[in-house]
């Protein structure tokens, strides 16, 4: 089913030219585009933009957000952040070599001892942490964004410190310059070993990477017009390309030297010095031999064909916004935000700033249609019900729960560090379903487990529980005391659009089953005056786990 379909019947929107018969079938409108958007700036609208350049914002962040305005929180999400600090060792025990509190991103491996597996939970745990305290940012989930483009798999170059370096160049200019990114990836030491780049050389040219740089990362094949000919490149590109990267190779993959660090290194001997005759989809083009400074010739050549703003701009689209691109969406949207990425000379950061004003992107219809994907969904679960994390004064516990939350996506098909293919998750490119994907018999029984999970018992790890607290999380409320507001605040604050009457009349049942309104404002207020009363709070409590357990059932909660 197309949800933004359904939201287009729930707001009673026809589509161009519908009628009884037709309405079924024929896509929603959806007509805005880039001109900037002036309407309501009311938490609907703040809460769209923060759920999608977020993961997970909480009911206070959403309503700063309404209070600084749009411009105010789209230069906020795009401001540039210093760099983490690395990765640390959390436990002796893992990590023998390096002490406790000290990163190991630049000490060798042991003979002795298997430090992948430690610096592995580490790197995974550092990861989910920076996703848990993004603040109003937009660096996190362009990382992912980044990571899903150009996908890479630690279960085949297993190397945490090559995965580190690998992210640490999405993480330093997460909107930077495209093109630029495109030449730092083409010799990063993670993907010269994952696409086989070190293994390139002239007397055994590998396409691997030449092939995807070109049809995954850049320009896109378009239709096949003719044997071997697409409408952006043709196979004698691939090869020839493929003759370009020869000459480079990784340096320190699992090293135990400790001078040896992650690199790259240019081998003369191994490039192909001969001239390189591109097709006639790059307007036949004849590169000679240009040593180690022929890769970045080669992206430059590439990026002069206006495809690949396009190509990308497409990529965001169905990242920040919805997996289907209409006819309406590509003049209106895509070709406009492709001529700003060229105007810019391929700066992302123009591109966003422009896109998350839009009138198009603030469109009713593009409000909620979105499926969460599992690392969105695990992360506003713990974000958005704000629950209680280690405080940082026990690095082994703070790490071991970051972990634990990390490794929940693996069962729902959405592992950090290794997506199914180099074409990333298929929920972001297999046709017909695309986000629908990450709804299936196997993980949707997943996903309730969890909720369920961390709204009611918790989850324990290294002696800490993951827990929501609903007394703490509704004292933030505008009115705890009404039920019907209660449920409406719950819902703004979890779902992305509103819920009817009858689903308040439904969950009202479910809190004060039976009962008149007034009975929970006197229950709610008893607790409020005498909060330390045991009995008040488990009452209340355990009415508001009910609650919170059967609205994060509802298919609103899976909605972005």
């Amino acid at each position: 089913m197309d949800r933004r379909a359904t939201l287009a019947t729930l707001f009673g929107q026809k589509s161009a030219g519908s009628t009884a018969e037709t309405m079924t079938s024929a896509p929603p409108l959806v007509l805005t585009g880039l001109e900037e958007y002036t309407g309501d700036w009311e938490f609907e609208q703040a809460a769209h933009l923060l759920r999608r350049a977020m993961f997970g914002p909480t009911y206070t962040q959403i309503k700063t957000a309404i209070q600084d305005g749009m411009t105010a929180t789209v230069n906020q999400l795009l401001t540039d952040l210093q760099m983490p600090d690395p990765p640390l060792n959390f436990s002796n025990e893992d990590e023998p070599l390096v002490p406790i509190g000290e990163t190991w991103i630049n000490a060798p491996y042991s003979p002795d001892f298997n430090l992948r597996s430690a610096r592995n939970t580490s790197l995974r745990g550092w990861t989910m942490g920076l996703m848990l305290n993004e603040g109003i940012s937009l660096r996190e989930k362009m990382v992912l964004f980044w990571h899903n483009h150009f996908a890479t798999s630690s279960t085949i170059v297993n190397d945490p410190k090559f995965v580190y370096q690998h992210h640490s160049l999405f993480r330093a200019n997460p909107w930077g310059n495209f093109r630029e990114l495109v030449k730092q990836i083409t010799v990063d030491p993670m993907m010269l070993r994952y696409l086989n780049g070190n293994q390139n050389r002239v007397q055994a040219p590998n396409e691997n990477y030449a092939r995807e740089l070109l049809e995954l990362f850049t320009i896109g094949k378009g239709p096949q017009v003719g044997d071997g000919d697409y409408t952006n490149y043709t196979e004698d590109d691939v090869v020839q390309m493929a003759r370009i990267l020869t000459g480079w190779r990784d340096t320190g993959f699992v090293s135990t030297e400790v001078d040896v660090e992650v690199g790259n290194v240019f081998v003369p001997a191994r490039h192909d010095d001969g001239e390189k005759q591109l097709s006639h989809r790059f307007d036949e083009l004849v590169i000679s031999d240009m040593g180690d400074a022929e890769y970045a010739h080669l992206v430059d050549v590439i990026f002069a064909k206006d495809e690949v703003a396009r190509f990308i701009c497409r990529k965001i689209y169905r990242w920040f916004i919805y997996y289907k691109i209409t006819d309406q969406a590509e003049m209106d949207v895509i070709q406009p935000l492709a001529q700003i990425l060229i105007d810019n000379d391929y700066e992302i950061k123009p591109v966003l700033n422009v896109f998350f004003k839009s009138q198009h992107f603030y469109d009713m219809l593009n409000i909620g249609p979105m499926i969460k994907n599992p690392i969105d969904f695990t992360v506003s679960l713990v974000k958005q019900l704000e629950m209680p994390l280690p405080d940082g004064s026990n690095l082994n516990r703070e790490y071991r729960v970051w972990f634990i939350i990390n490794r929940v996506n693996i069962d729902m098909q959405m592992e950090l560090f290794n997506p199914p293919s180099v074409a990333g998750w298929p929920a972001y490119y297999q046709e017909p379903g695309y986000s629908r994907l990450w709804i299936n018999s196997t993980t949707l029984p997943l996903k309730m487990n969890l909720t369920n999970t961390l709204i009611n018992q918790g989850a324990t790890a290294n002696g800490f529980t993951v827990r929501v607290n609903p007394l703490d999380y509704i004292s933030s409320f505008d009115d705890p005391f009404d039920p019907n507001n209660l449920i409406n605040e719950f819902a703004k604050a979890l779902f992305p659009q509103p819920i009817t009457e009858n689903q308040v009349a439904f969950l009202k049942e479910i809190l004060i089953p039976g009962l008149p309104d007034f009975e929970w404002t006197v229950e709610y207020g008893d607790y409020v005056n005498d909060p330390n009363n045991p009995d008040l709070a488990i009452g209340v409590e355990n009415k508001l786990r009910n609650l919170l357990t059967a609205m994060l059932t509802m298919p609103e909660y899976y909605l972005s």
